[in-house]
């Protein structure tokens, strides 16, 4: 894990690997960003031609390695660009530095210690660029080495010190015990995502709940088959009951005081999901591991919530199955019996999310939370609609799904509040049973918040999260966010704990 630490040192003073520096995009080429100001003596005040002449702009996810000159400690320059230079107060927005910070941290893997000369104002700068270094630094290596404990390859950046910071100020301190934790608890979450769905079945899954459960004083519990199977939670039941590895429902308490406010978060965990009998055609199935993406969301947003002390109740629900073909799987055309007492045909077992959902989210109303919240790779239709990077958000309050899409915006993920159209409910309409779990095929990712909506308990605040497009990056890296397993909305769950705890939801 990358060590973190903050440092009064200069940058010329400081022993390190390397020296990170910023520089944004101006008019006539490449500017140095505040920070770097000591880097740029050592240059004799040439540190952008410099740059401009290696054809550095300072464009974001650009980075270049320079030898250092006389005068400074690190044998190494690294200039990464933040984007456009500020046009008024010369300041730099957190996801420039959060990205920037990502992306020094990506390109000096293998070096032990890096000294972070980027432009710190305020301890929120510090924060973003801490969180940015954090999970750019992120490898995911449990699998390889051949046999070999220390791996084949060169480990991430080792620590990360952040000049310009004040390590006795406790604005400062917070920020950065924040980033670490938040960044930890997201490279977990990461780690979960990315194991192959052979070990991690829905029972190790609740193993790793609760083994953290104990670390951090959260209360875990877990209900395996034959309590599913007793308490009535059909569609968790019947998702999993095609698979060796039976499913399992697991709650996650962490309570700051009885008093406080409550907020329920919900996590679709399919840890391997093949269709089942309506099974995923060639080539839609190799990172179907993903599909527990928002159970890991919620777990780690949890843990977060629990390590940072925030003054609200917090309940993480993880429903989790495996959803495979075979002589005991859901047919299309079974009807299904949820924990709320409603039929539900199954129409398509590949749309198996907002059944296991369905059955934790009518778990959760019944405690009366304040706000629901459920997370979920749930449906292509929101990749198609808004693309790779961002994820659709859903409610059933209007100033709810803004407040959620607003949060997002705050801590630097992308999210677009998408709606619920009344009309489009029709085509769930089943002679059968109560609702069929599809409907209209144009709007299928609306279709499917319709479907989650109706097992939200009366009265209760809910929105939803359709993470499908962000939750797993197949391209080449790019800022802070690795290929594989992104830890996508959990940086929204926890600061929407925050606000709800701080009574800044409206």
């Amino acid at each position: 894990m990358t060590a973190l630490t903050l440092s009064t040192a200069g940058a010329a003073t400081l022993r390190a690997d390397a020296v990170v520096v910023g520089i944004a995009k101006g008019a006539k080429g490449p500017v140095i960003a505040p920070g770097a100001e000591a880097v740029d003596t050592a240059f004799e005040g040439k540190l952008a031609s410099v740059l401009d002449t290696l054809g550095a702009s300072g464009a974001e996810g650009e980075a270049t390695k320079l030898p250092s000159p006389a005068g400074l400690k690190a044998p190494l320059v690294l200039a990464v660009g933040l984007g456009a230079a500020p046009e008024k107060d010369g300041t730099y927005g957190a996801e420039a530095l959060r990205r920037a910070a990502g992306t020094a941290a990506r390109a000096l893997t293998g070096a032990k210690k890096a000294a972070f000369a980027l432009p710190i104002a305020s301890p929120e700068d510090a924060s973003a660029i801490a969180e940015g270094a954090l999970l750019g630094a992120y490898a995911f290596t449990a699998y390889q080495g051949g046999g070999d404990t220390k791996g084949s390859g060169k480990g991430p950046l080792a620590e990360v010190a952040l000049l310009g910071t004040k390590p006795r100020d406790k604005a400062f301190k917070a920020a950065a015990e924040r980033a670490l934790a938040l960044t930890e608890e997201i490279n977990r979450a990461r780690d979960l995502i990315n194991t192959p769905p052979n070990d991690l079945t829905p029972e190790a899954f609740a193993a790793v709940a609760s083994a953290a459960g104990k670390e951090h004083g959260i209360k875990v519990q877990i209900l395996d088959e034959k309590a599913l199977v007793k308490g009535g939670f059909g569609g968790i039941v019947g998702v999993g009951q095609g698979s060796a590895n039976p499913p399992r429902l697991v709650k996650l308490t962490y309570t700051h005081d009885k008093d406080a406010k409550h907020l329920a978060l919900v996590g679709k965990g399919i840890t391997y999901d093949s269709g089942g009998i309506s099974l995923k055609p060639a080539g839609h199935n190799e990172t179907m591991k993903c599909d527990m993406s928002g159970a890991a969301a919620v777990f780690a947003a949890v843990v977060a919530a629990a390590r940072l002390g925030l003054p609200v109740n917090v309940t993480g629900w993880l429903a989790l199955a495996e959803n495979m073909p075979s002589g005991s799987a859901t047919r299309p055309g079974d009807v299904l019996r949820m924990y709320s007492g409603k039929t539900v045909e199954v129409l398509n077992t590949d749309a198996e999310g907002r059944l296991v959902l369905a059955d934790a989210l009518w778990k959760a109303s019944e405690e009366k939370p304040d706000a629901i919240v459920d997370v979920a790779t749930l449906t292509g239709a929101m990749v198609l609609a808004l693309g790779n990077r961002t994820f659709g958000v859903m409610a059933n309050d209007d100033a709810f799904r803004t407040a959620v899409h607003e949060t997002a915006e705050q801590v630097g993920e992308q999210s677009w509040p998408m709606p619920l159209p009344a009309e489009l409910r029709k085509g769930m309409d089943s002679p059968t049973a109560d609702i069929a779990n599809m409907g209209e095929r144009m709007g299928g990712g609306l279709v499917a918040g319709l479907f989650l909506q109706e097992f939200v308990g009366e009265g209760i605040t809910w929105a939803h999260l359709d993470i499908a497009g962000p939750a797993f990056h197949e391209g080449a890296p790019y800022g802070y966010t690795p290929k594989g397993g992104t830890g996508s909305s959990v940086r929204t769950l926890v600061r929407l704990a925050e606000r709800l705890g701080e009574d800044d939801l409206g």
